[in-house]
């Protein structure tokens, strides 16, 4: 009897851990989170999307589900991005919803071109694969069987950028329910070789603002040590998708990712913000707006990353939108509807500029690595 026992608890501890090793949905694992994946959907809220014209359609969530509603009616992604993959599951009550991709060159007067997927119903458990791949390469859209794209091709998105949408069935009760919805953006070029710190340069601006240490680690980290100082990158930028990894050495440090910097002065752009401490036991409440907050603009509305522990931030600049993921989780949503002005503290800043690594003060004890960027077109 006492070898039958063990032998349960064997099988039930192997059973627990392979369930615990099964990701949860609408959740990442850590190799998506390492290869750049972040996630559309948070299987708690509609953070992300928007109803869109003509007919805005009704958005909820429900058991880990995103739900669209209201016949004809148009639901998108507040985030537009360039070349991509995207993968989902789905499931379409009604006569049939559609899922389109939406591709828009940066030259004036191009034209827009729409990719639409037909979803087709299935039975009310049965959730049906949904994916795209965009590149300049190669164009594929699959809507159920991923071994039958329903649209494959050479590249066709050249160098636009892309809006994802979805359409409800045209029926009274017709929608559309979507959950572990994930992309990973394709097409980044590196920042950083690892190696040394070509394409970079000290910012000298200020001179009493010259204290930091930059360092190439014998891993081929990025080390950040001390501050106040700042490392800017040689090329400017505007409209882009930011991907890197951070890990911050001590509790609480500050730090920042600046971009749309104005040239030749000291730290003055948007802030994509560093800083993973919050209030007592809740990560609701950053301290110092949070990891992947806008500084001074809006805060991260949950801190996701951990000190001492490495962790990935994405930042999507799109004309006045701005998107933010930590760890492929979203944290910021937002557009700058301010007044345009070429000081980005006085207002809404279009311009190109410099992206800077921010050393904060003494206490600045930092790592980056695998910093890459995609540019994306000019916003219409």
């Amino acid at each position: 009897m006492s070898r039958l026992l063990a032998a349960c608890f064997v099988i039930l501890a192997a059973a627990s851990a392979f369930a615990d090793d099964k990701p949860k949905p609408n959740t990442l694992t850590p190799k998506e989170v390492a290869d750049g994946w972040i996630l559309l959907f948070d299987g708690e809220t509609t953070f992300g999307w928007k109803g869109d014209e003509p007919k805005k359609a009704e958005l909820a969530v429900k058991d880990g589900v995103l739900v669209v509603t209201g016949a004809k009616g148009v639901a998108r992604l507040t985030t537009r991005f360039h070349a991509f993959e995207l993968t989902g599951e789905y499931r379409v009550r009604g006569p049939g919803g559609q899922f389109s991709l939406m591709t828009v060159e940066p030259a004036p007067g191009s034209a827009v071109v729409s990719f639409p997927s037909s979803l087709k119903p299935g039975d009310r458990d049965g959730w049906q694969k949904l994916g795209i791949r965009s590149s300049a390469k190669d164009f594929s859209l699959f809507a159920g069987d991923p071994g039958k794209p329903e649209i494959s091709g050479p590249g066709l998105l050249g160098n636009g950028i892309a809006m994802v949408w979805f359409t409800v069935p045209d029926a009274a009760d017709g929608r559309i329910e979507l959950r572990n919805l994930k992309l990973r953006p394709l097409e980044t070029r590196p920042l950083f070789n690892g190696k040394d710190l070509s394409g970079w340069k000290i910012n000298a601006a200020d001179p009493k603002r010259m204290m930091s240490k930059w360092e190439v680690t014998k891993d081929g980290e990025l080390s950040l040590k001390n501050g106040p100082g700042d490392l800017v990158t040689e090329k400017e930028f505007d409209n882009f998708v930011l991907q890197l990894e951070c890990k911050t050495n001590g509790k609480n440090l500050n730090s920042g990712v600046f971009f749309r910097c104005v040239p030749g002065q000291y730290q003055n752009g948007y802030e994509a913000q560093i800083h993973n401490g919050f209030k007592g036991d809740d990560r609701t409440k950053p301290v110092d707006f949070g990891t992947g907050a806008i500084y001074r603009r809006v805060p991260a509305r949950k801190v996701v990353a951990n000190d001492n522990e490495w962790f990935t931030m994405t930042v999507a600049a799109d004309g006045k939108h701005f998107a933010t993921w930590v760890n492929g989780y979203q944290t910021v949503d937002w557009t700058d509807d301010r007044k345009e002005n070429e000081n980005p503290r006085n207002g809404y800043r279009a311009a190109k500029g410099p992206i800077s690594l921010q050393g904060h003060d003494p206490t600045t004890d930092l790592l980056f690595r695998n910093i890459r960027i995609a540019e994306l077109g000019e916003k219409k």
